[in-house]
C-alpha cells in the first residue's frame, strides 16, 4: 500500500496512514488502536495509539531494533500529530506463545477513561 498525494497529516485519519505505512512489514496481524480518549486531549484527537504488529520480518531482531524500524517508518506522524505510540511487536511464534494477546494499556492520569 502507498499513501496517495492527497493524503496529508492535517485532517487525515492517522490510524489509516499508520496502517498503510506499516504494510511494508507484511504483517500476519496488525491492530492499530486510537487510545487518545484515555488521555487529557480534546475530543476526537488522534494523538495516542497502540500498535500490535505480528511479522516474520522481526525474526532474529532485538525488540529495540524492531521499535527503531517502526519509528523510522512513522517519522512524519511522530514529528506531528502522534504524541505517544505503544508498540507491541512480535514474531508469529512469539505471538502464539503469548496466546495471541498483548498487554492492556495502563490508565492515564487525567484521562477520560
Amino acid at each position: 500500500m502507498t499513501i496517495s498525494s492527497v493524503d496529508t497529516l492535517e485532517g487525515a485519519d492517522i490510524a489509516a496512514l499508520i496502517e498503510q505505512k506499516l504494510a511494508i512489514f507484511e504483517p500476519q496481524w496488525l491492530s492499530i488502536e486510537n487510545e487518545s480518549h484515555k488521555h487529557h486531549v480534546p475530543p476526537n484527537s488522534q494523538t495516542h495509539f497502540k500498535v500490535t504488529l505480528i511479522s516474520e520480518q522481526f525474526e532474529g531482531m532485538m525488540p529495540v531494533k524492531r521499535h527503531q524500524q517502526i519509528y523510522a517508518v512513522l517519522s512524519d506522524e511522530l514529528a506531528g500529530p502522534v504524541h505517544a505510540l505503544a508498540l507491541h511487536l512480535y514474531t508469529p511464534e512469539q505471538w502464539e506463545a503469548r496466546g495471541n494477546a498483548r498487554p492492556d494499556s495502563p490508565n492515564c492520569r487525567g484521562g477520560d477513561a
